[in-house]
Parts: C-alpha cells; structure tokens; sequence
C-alpha cells in the first residue's frame, strides 16, 4: 500500500533497530483517511471469505480493524486487557505478550459476541513476534470459531511473526513489510540492497 509506506517513510521514527514508532499516524494519532484506506484494502483483499467479525485487540488495532468492519459490513469486536465488572457472563480469554511494552496481559472477549458460526478476520497494527495474533486466533478457537486471515498494517518481516504464524497454518495479509530498521533507517521488503 503505497500512501502507508509514504506516511511511514515521512512520520515513522526509528527508536532503534526493532522498534518503530508512527503513533502520529497509527496508534495515539490517527490518520482517519489512511485507516479508511487500511480498511478497504483488507476488504478488497478478504472480501470473498465470508466475514462475520472482525477482531482485534485494545487498543492500538482498533482504528484500522473498525474501518475494516466498516468496510465488510460486520461488527468490529476487540479483546479487552481487563475483565470489566459488567461483564457478568463467560469470557474466552488468553494471555498475549506486547513485544512493544514488554508486559504480558490476559485478554478477554465476551462469549455473547463470539461463536461457532463465524468466519473471523483478525486485524492489528503490528506484526513483530506474532503474539497477539497468536493470542486472538486461540481465543477464536475457543469460540469455535473459523480465522479465516491475519490482517497487519504493518509487518516488521525482520521478525518471526509472519513464521509463527504461518506455522500454525493461518493466512497472514500485512500491508506495509519493514525488512529493517538498521541504521536508523526503515527499509521496505523488495527495496533491500
């Protein structure tokens, strides 16, 4: 997507060589025609799947994953880093790393919002070790629910995520591949020297 790579080129910040910040686009500020643009090509990309859901987890996957159920004319539902005290039924839940924070959180997502009927599109910002993909997919599956793909605005491809992921045997769609952030520089996958 070449308005993603342009706005991560001209606003990402290289903090070092695993970590790059946008959050004036992605994930603090948000970009609402970019996420728009984000959603519509995860629709154009899934489109034939039969997408009932789309999940993700709080909160920086929510911007690109409601412009996605915009887009796909279904419910956007995200995992919650808390149990809220009105959430008196049962919960599917797992626990996900945050490579980026470097916490670990027990995520949960309300039974009543997820079930065996649904084709679910997981969608989150980014894609480093593939944890919280890892972590909503089991939670898909302890709905008995179908993944049908991993949608990543950006993928961090110097990273085992994508391996991770495609060794559990999920499709994965990442619209912006970094190969590296050596030298305080981003560079694209195909631009590689």
């Amino acid at each position: 997507m070449d308005l993603l790579k342009q706005k991560v080129e001209a606003d990402g910040v290289v903090i070092d060589e695993k970590i790059l910040k946008v959050d004036g686009f992605l994930n603090h500020q948000i970009d609402a025609r970019l996420m728009h643009d984000v959603g519509q090509t995860f629709y154009e990309q899934f489109k034939d799947e039969g997408i009932t859901k789309i999940l993700t987890i709080e909160a920086s996957g929510i911007a690109p994953a409601i412009m996605a159920a915009m887009h796909f004319d279904v419910p956007c539902l995200f995992a919650k880093k808390a149990k809220p005290s009105t959430l008196k039924k049962g919960v599917y839940q797992a626990e996900i790393h945050s490579f980026t924070k470097n916490t670990t959180s027990t995520v949960v997502v309300s039974d009543e919002f997820l079930g065996e009927n649904d084709r679910v599109l997981i969608i989150d910002d980014f894609l480093a070790n593939g944890d919280a993909s890892l972590g909503l997919n089991e939670i898909v599956k302890q709905a008995k629910a179908t993944t049908v793909g991993i949608g990543i605005v950006v993928e961090k491809s110097f990273q085992p995520g994508r391996e991770r992921l495609e060794e559990a045997g999920l499709t994965v769609s990442s619209l912006c591949k970094v190969a590296s952030l050596s030298g305080n520089k981003v560079t694209f996958v195909g631009d590689e020297a």
